[in-house]
């Protein structure tokens, strides 16, 4: 009922799995990633510990071939499973079961596997596969570009309507709270895939916002960032900003690293700026400063900006 990319990036050794289909939620139901270990899509009439079992199998060190011919020896409905398996050096396994519904089947293509089932034709899969191979842009991006041409050469037969990407870091994470670098779901929509590649360009702009407010020390240390360390700051909420348009929410933080940093004209003439598009930023400016992390309240940063 799906068609997904399973892949290992060779220039990063990043692990991404990518799924669509016609059928609500298909994110925690078939995608499976951990951090220096490998990627699992398990699909077809669905068995979601395919994807836990077999990574737990992978970081025991066991190849993927031997994995998955293992969970497959263990399941009484094998023949209705589709699971495609990539581990951290690339190497790769993969089943459609003799009852998965054509159009079905895998295409290979050095680490990267493109999976499907109740496919619109025999296309789909070889023009993912190709679109990944070809694509431009970081693992991600590629990623989702192969599920667009998939979905471009016939897709789910069914139609559309849910969508997930998960990419985990090369090396093992020290903690399991840590390794994700995209956890992308989209559950219901009429172009999950639109709506997949806007959430990942959201997501890479809120990565750098994160890294540009919430960073130790940014704006909760008792000593204003100045010198480098602040421009570097201004510079990616400036770039958040470029993203997200008229929400002003990085213009008001990068108003109040200045405030904190003493440059008190640049940053109340933002923190206007924002106030004045959105009169509901008064009240959070002013919960600031009743903590301590700026000195002065939207009254006094109106006045200050001729406002």
């Amino acid at each position: 009922m799906t068609f997904s990319i399973v892949a290992r990036d060779e220039a990063t050794g990043r692990l991404g799995v990518a799924t669509a289909t016609h059928a609500y939620g298909v994110g925690p139901v078939a995608n499976f990633a951990r951090a220096g270990v490998g990627a699992i899509a398990t699909q077809s009439f669905v068995e979601i510990s395919y994807g836990p079992k077999g990574l737990d199998l992978l970081e025991l060190g066991i190849a993927p071939d031997k994995a998955l011919a293992g969970l497959l020896s263990a399941d009484p409905d094998r023949e209705i499973r589709q699971v495609a398996f990539v581990d951290s050096a690339g190497a790769t396994a993969h089943h459609t079961g003799s009852r998965c519904v054509p159009s079905r089947g895998s295409v290979v293509e050095g680490t990267a596997i493109a999976v499907g089932n109740m496919l619109d034709n025999d296309r789909v899969l070889p023009a993912m596969s190709d679109a990944f191979g070809s694509a431009e842009g970081d693992f991600a991006e590629r990623l989702i570009a192969a599920l667009e041409a998939g979905e471009r050469a016939g897709g789910d037969v069914r139609g559309r309507m849910s969508a997930s990407l998960r990419v985990v870091a090369a090396e093992p994470a020290a903690h399991p709270w840590e390794g994700t670098l995209y956890d992308l779901r989209v559950d219901v929509d009429p172009d999950p895939l639109k709506a997949l590649r806007t959430s990942l360009r959201m997501s890479e702009a809120y990565t750098v916002f994160f890294e540009s407010v919430f960073a130790p020390g940014l704006v909760t240390g008792m000593e204003p960032v100045v010198g480098d360390a602040l421009e570097d700051a201004l510079a990616g909420l400036r770039r958040t900003q470029g993203v997200l348009g008229q929400d002003l929410e990085p213009t008001v933080w990068q108003g109040v690293l200045l405030l904190r940093a003493g440059h008190a004209e640049r940053g109340c003439e933002l923190l206007a700026r924002a106030v004045a598009a959105r009169p509901q930023f008064s009240r959070f400016i002013d919960g600031l400063a009743q903590i301590g992390t700026i000195s002065m309240t939207s009254d006094q940063i109106l006045r200050t900006a001729g406002r």
